[in-house]
Protein backbone atom coordinates (compact mmCIF):
# COMPACT_ATOMS: atom_id res chain seq x y z
CA UNK A 1 0.00 0.00 0.00
CA UNK A 2 1.14 3.49 -0.72
CA UNK A 3 1.57 6.13 2.02
CA UNK A 4 -0.99 8.83 2.83
CA UNK A 5 0.98 11.61 1.18
CA UNK A 6 1.62 9.91 -2.16
CA UNK A 7 -1.20 11.69 -4.03
CA UNK A 8 -3.77 8.88 -4.04
CA UNK A 9 -7.29 9.37 -2.72
CA UNK A 10 -8.38 7.77 0.57
CA UNK A 11 -11.05 5.78 -1.27
CA UNK A 12 -8.27 4.17 -3.27
CA UNK A 13 -6.63 2.94 -0.06
CA UNK A 14 -9.62 0.92 1.26
CA UNK A 15 -10.38 -2.28 -0.60
CA UNK A 16 -14.11 -2.79 -1.34
CA UNK A 17 -14.34 -5.84 0.95
CA UNK A 18 -13.35 -3.77 3.99
CA UNK A 19 -15.94 -1.09 3.22
CA UNK A 20 -18.79 -3.56 3.69
CA UNK A 21 -17.28 -4.76 6.98
CA UNK A 22 -16.90 -1.18 8.26
CA UNK A 23 -20.50 -0.34 7.38
CA UNK A 24 -21.76 -3.49 9.09
CA UNK A 25 -19.75 -2.70 12.25
CA UNK A 26 -20.94 0.94 12.45
CA UNK A 27 -24.02 1.62 14.58
CA UNK A 28 -27.10 1.67 12.41
CA UNK A 29 -29.02 4.92 12.01
CA UNK A 30 -32.56 4.54 13.29
CA UNK A 31 -34.96 3.75 10.54
CA UNK A 32 -37.98 5.94 10.01
CA UNK A 33 -40.20 3.19 11.38
CA UNK A 34 -38.10 2.90 14.53
CA UNK A 35 -38.12 6.68 15.00
CA UNK A 36 -41.90 6.74 14.66
CA UNK A 37 -42.23 3.91 17.20
CA UNK A 38 -40.01 5.80 19.67
CA UNK A 39 -42.08 8.95 19.15
CA UNK A 40 -45.29 7.02 19.76
CA UNK A 41 -43.86 5.59 22.99
CA UNK A 42 -42.94 9.10 24.15
CA UNK A 43 -46.41 10.40 23.36
CA UNK A 44 -47.95 7.54 25.32
CA UNK A 45 -45.80 8.43 28.32
CA UNK A 46 -46.93 12.06 28.17
CA UNK A 47 -50.58 11.07 27.87
CA UNK A 48 -50.31 8.77 30.90
CA UNK A 49 -48.38 11.30 33.03
CA UNK A 50 -50.70 14.26 32.49
CA UNK A 51 -53.74 12.69 34.22
CA UNK A 52 -51.52 11.76 37.17
CA UNK A 53 -50.34 15.37 37.46
CA UNK A 54 -53.91 16.63 37.24
CA UNK A 55 -54.99 14.18 39.92
CA UNK A 56 -52.02 15.23 42.06
CA UNK A 57 -52.90 18.91 41.69
CA UNK A 58 -56.50 18.18 42.67
CA UNK A 59 -55.45 16.18 45.74
CA UNK A 60 -53.19 19.04 46.88
CA UNK A 61 -56.20 21.33 46.90
CA UNK A 62 -58.37 18.86 48.82
CA UNK A 63 -55.77 17.60 51.32
CA UNK A 64 -56.24 18.69 54.93
CA UNK A 65 -54.14 20.47 57.52
CA UNK A 66 -55.36 20.25 61.12
CA UNK A 67 -54.42 23.17 63.40
CA UNK A 68 -52.94 21.91 65.60
CA UNK A 69 -52.28 18.31 64.67
CA UNK A 70 -54.38 15.70 66.56
CA UNK A 71 -51.49 14.77 68.86
CA UNK A 72 -51.54 18.32 70.25
CA UNK A 73 -55.26 19.04 69.96
CA UNK A 74 -55.51 20.47 73.51
CA UNK A 75 -52.98 23.22 72.80
CA UNK A 76 -53.70 26.79 71.75
CA UNK A 77 -51.89 28.66 68.98
CA UNK A 78 -49.91 31.77 69.95
CA UNK A 79 -49.72 34.75 67.57
CA UNK A 80 -46.26 33.60 66.43
CA UNK A 81 -47.56 30.11 65.55
CA UNK A 82 -46.11 28.25 68.51
CA UNK A 83 -48.18 25.89 70.62
CA UNK A 84 -48.99 27.08 74.11
CA UNK A 85 -51.10 25.67 76.96
CA UNK A 86 -54.87 26.01 76.65
CA UNK A 87 -56.19 29.29 78.00
CA UNK A 88 -52.96 31.25 77.43
CA UNK A 89 -53.89 34.95 77.10
CA UNK A 90 -53.64 36.20 73.50
CA UNK A 91 -53.52 32.67 72.07
CA UNK A 92 -56.19 31.14 69.87
CA UNK A 93 -58.07 27.89 70.47
CA UNK A 94 -57.57 25.07 67.97
CA UNK A 95 -59.48 25.14 64.71
CA UNK A 96 -62.62 23.01 64.88
CA UNK A 97 -62.01 21.34 61.52
CA UNK A 98 -58.88 20.86 59.40
CA UNK A 99 -58.28 23.38 56.64
CA UNK A 100 -58.33 22.28 53.01
CA UNK A 101 -55.15 22.78 51.01
CA UNK A 102 -56.97 25.20 48.71
CA UNK A 103 -58.03 27.37 51.68
CA UNK A 104 -54.47 27.44 53.02
CA UNK A 105 -53.09 28.31 49.57
CA UNK A 106 -55.55 31.21 49.28
CA UNK A 107 -54.70 32.45 52.78
CA UNK A 108 -50.97 32.28 52.03
CA UNK A 109 -51.65 34.46 48.99
CA UNK A 110 -53.15 37.17 51.20
CA UNK A 111 -56.64 35.89 51.92
CA UNK A 112 -58.14 34.58 55.14
CA UNK A 113 -58.79 31.07 56.34
CA UNK A 114 -62.52 30.26 56.22
CA UNK A 115 -64.40 31.65 59.22
CA UNK A 116 -61.28 33.25 60.72
CA UNK A 117 -60.43 36.89 61.32
CA UNK A 118 -57.08 38.25 60.14
CA UNK A 119 -55.30 37.81 63.52
CA UNK A 120 -56.33 34.18 63.87
CA UNK A 121 -55.50 33.52 60.19
CA UNK A 122 -52.02 34.98 60.71
CA UNK A 123 -51.41 32.84 63.83
CA UNK A 124 -52.69 29.66 62.17
CA UNK A 125 -50.57 30.30 59.06
CA UNK A 126 -47.52 30.79 61.28
CA UNK A 127 -48.29 27.42 62.87
CA UNK A 128 -48.70 25.81 59.42
CA UNK A 129 -45.40 27.29 58.19
CA UNK A 130 -43.67 25.67 61.18
CA UNK A 131 -44.97 22.17 60.42
CA UNK A 132 -42.27 19.55 60.32
CA UNK A 133 -42.04 16.12 58.78
CA UNK A 134 -44.05 13.60 60.78
CA UNK A 135 -46.61 16.19 61.86
CA UNK A 136 -50.14 15.78 60.57
CA UNK A 137 -50.68 18.20 57.68
CA UNK A 138 -46.98 18.52 56.79
CA UNK A 139 -47.24 16.59 53.51
CA UNK A 140 -50.21 18.67 52.43
CA UNK A 141 -48.41 21.93 53.23
CA UNK A 142 -45.23 20.73 51.49
CA UNK A 143 -47.32 19.91 48.41
CA UNK A 144 -48.68 23.46 48.38
CA UNK A 145 -45.10 24.73 48.15
CA UNK A 146 -44.44 22.83 44.90
CA UNK A 147 -44.54 24.99 41.78
CA UNK A 148 -47.58 24.56 39.61
CA UNK A 149 -46.89 23.31 36.12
Amino acid sequence: MKGLHDGTAMSDKIPPDNVAADVAAAPAMPSRRRALMLGAAGATAIVSIRPALAQSAASVLTCEIPVPDPARSGSYIAANGTLVPAGTPGAFPPARVPFKGEDVRNALAGGRLPGMDSDRTRAYLQYIRRLQSGTSGFTCFASLQMPRG
